[in-house]
C-alpha cells in the first residue's frame, strides 16, 4: 500500500477512572485476550501497510512492553516496520507531547523520511476492522486533501463523545464540531484520517511555528473551509472505549456471537502478543454460560454473562454476573460480583460482595496481597 501509518496511543482518558490509572487507554485489555491497540495494528498490517509509527506517552510501560516485538502483526520486514516513538529530551525540545498535532511535529523525521505519498492516521482506543486500502481509493477518487472516516451513531447523546460531522451531498465536510454540548447529527469521526504526505508535513510545520498542537483543532477544523476535506462512512461495527460505560459495553459486545464471528473468525483476522498458558481449567461443581474465560484461568464457580481475561482464579461457591475480571485476579470463597469490572491483579477476598447496576458499573481496585511493589 502507498502509505505509511501512524497510531496516535498517548492519550489518557479521565472517564476511564481507575482503569486508566496504570496503563495508557490504548492498552486496555478487549475481549479476553486482546489489547485496543490490536485492531488499529492488525488493520494497519492486513492493509499491508508495511511502515507504522506509534506514538506513546501516558502511562506507556505497559503498552511499550506490548508493542516490544513487531512480529505478532507481521511488522518484521526489512523494509518497513514498527516504530514506537516516546517523547524525547533534545537540544531543541523539553517538552512532552502538547497534544496530537505536537506528537507528530516532534517525530516529523519519520516522515520526512519516509517515501510513501500518504499517511494513515488513526487514534488507537477503537475496536474495528477495517481495509484502510479502500479509504486511500476514495481520497484519491475524490481528490481530496483530506479523508475523514466516520460513522452513523444511533445514539445522538452519545455522539456529542466525538467530533460530529456534517456533509453536503458530494459528502465533502461543512462542519466539523469537537465534543459539542448537544449533538445535531450521528454522524462522527472515527479518528481515522488519510492525507498526502507532503500537505501533512507542511500542515504540521505551520501549525508548529504558530504554537498550535492539536491535530483536530488546528488542522481538521481551521482548514475545513479552505481544504478539500471529504467524510469516508465506516458502516460495520466500531466502539471507542474512552469511558467505563463504553469499555463495558464493547467487552460485552462480544458475548453476542455474530460479532465474536465477525472479528475472529472472518478475514483478515485480529493479532496479538500471544503468551504461553495453558487452557481455562474447569473444576468439579463450576457452571460457565455465557461467557469468555482466557487461557490460564481457574473455575470453581458460577460465571455467567461475563469476560474473564487470563489467569483468573474463581473460588468455590463464587458467582460472577455480567463483570469484566480483569488478567491475574483472585476471587476468594463465597464472593458475588455482579455488574462490576475487577482491576488487574486483584485480590478480592472471601466472602465479599461487590454490586454495580447496569446503568452505572462499578470499577473495583482491591489491595493486593499478593505482590509486593
Amino acid at each position: 500500500m502507498r502509505a505509511v501509518g501512524i497510531v496516535l496511543a498517548g492519550g489518557k482518558s479521565n472517564k476511564m477512572k481507575e482503569l486508566t490509572s496504570r496503563r495508557a487507554l490504548s492498552a486496555m485489555p478487549i475481549a479476553g485476550g486482546y489489547r485496543c491497540i490490536d485492531f488499529v495494528l492488525s488493520n494497519m498490517s492486513n492493509s499491508h501497510i508495511q511502515k507504522v509509527a506509534v506514538f506513546t506517552q501516558y502511562n506507556a510501560r505497559s503498552l511499550n512492553e506490548h508493542l516490544n516485538s513487531s512480529k505478532w502483526w507481521d511488522f518484521g520486514r526489512k523494509q518497513g516496520g514498527l516504530y514506537v516513538f516516546t517523547p524525547t529530551i533534545t537540544p531543541d525540545n523539553g517538552s512532552w507531547y502538547r497534544g496530537t498535532a505536537d506528537s507528530i511535529a516532534q517525530n516529523i523525521d519519520f516522515l520526512k523520511n519516509s517515501h510513501e505519498p500518504y499517511v494513515v492516521i488513526a487514534s488507537g482506543d477503537g475496536v474495528y476492522k477495517m481495509d484502510y486500502s479502500k479509504v486511500l481509493e476514495y481520497h484519491i477518487d475524490k481528490n481530496a486533501d483530506i479523508t475523514i472516516v466516520t460513522h452513523n451513531l444511533s445514539n445522538m447523546d452519545d455522539a456529542s463523545r466525538f467530533g460530529v460531522v456534517t456533509v453536503n451531498d458530494d459528502n465533502r465536510v461543512t462542519s466539523f464540531e469537537e465534543k459539542p454540548v448537544q449533538a445535531d447529527s450521528g454522524m462522527v469521526s472515527m479518528g481515522i484520517y488519510v492525507i498526502r504526505r507532503r500537505l501533512l508535513i507542511e500542515l504540521i510545520e505551520s501549525a508548529d511555528e504558530e504554537e498550535r498542537y492539536d491535530f483536530v483543532r488546528d488542522i481538521i477544523i481551521r482548514y475545513k473551509g479552505i481544504k478539500r476535506i471529504y467524510a469516508y462512512e465506516h458502516k460495520d461495527y466500531w466502539s471507542n472505549i474512552a469511558t467505563v460505560a463504553s469499555y463495558y459495553k464493547t467487552n460485552m459486545d462480544f458475548l453476542n456471537d455474530k460479532i465474536r464471528h465477525y472479528f475472529f473468525r472472518e478475514y483478515p483476522d485480529v493479532y496479538s502478543k500471544v503468551e504461553d498458558h495453558p487452557p481455562a481449567k474447569y473444576n468439579p461443581g463450576s457452571n460457565v454460560r455465557n461467557s469468555i474465560v482466557s487461557s490460564g484461568c481457574i473455575i470453581n464457580g458460577q460465571v455467567y454473562d461475563s469476560v474473564l481475561f487470563k489467569e483468573v482464579y474463581v473460588g468455590n461457591n463464587c458467582t460472577i454476573k455480567n463483570s469484566i475480571i480483569l488478567n491475574d485476579v483472585y476471587i476468594g470463597d463465597n464472593t458475588y460480583i455482579e455488574n462490576c469490572i475487577i482491576e488487574t491483579r486483584d485480590t478480592i477476598r472471601a466472602n465479599s460482595s461487590f454490586v454495580g447496576s447496569p446503568d452505572s458499573v462499578k470499577v473495583v481496585v482491591e489491595q493486593n496481597e499478593r505482590y509486593v511493589f
